[in-house]
């Protein structure tokens, strides 16, 4: 599944301080071997260049609220 800015995901990575923490990705880019990152911003940080298998997407994402 890929992803898109404005998606809100939550993390899986044991080594970030944001480890299943609910973030929102503001930056998408792909690597020189076509994968894409991402960076995911936290309400106290963000996580730069984090692979589209460490990310879950939220379900029911309610925009409208």
């Amino acid at each position: 599944m890929s992803f898109e800015e404005d998606d809100t995901v939550i993390l899986h990575d044991e080594h970030s301080e944001f480890d299943g923490q609910e973030g929102t990705i503001t930056q998408v880019s792909e690597t020189m071997f076509g994968d894409e990152n991402y960076i995911v911003s936290f309400e106290d940080g963000q996580e730069a260049g984090v692979p589209e298998d460490s990310l879950e997407a939220v379900e029911g994402d309610d925009e409208d609220e």
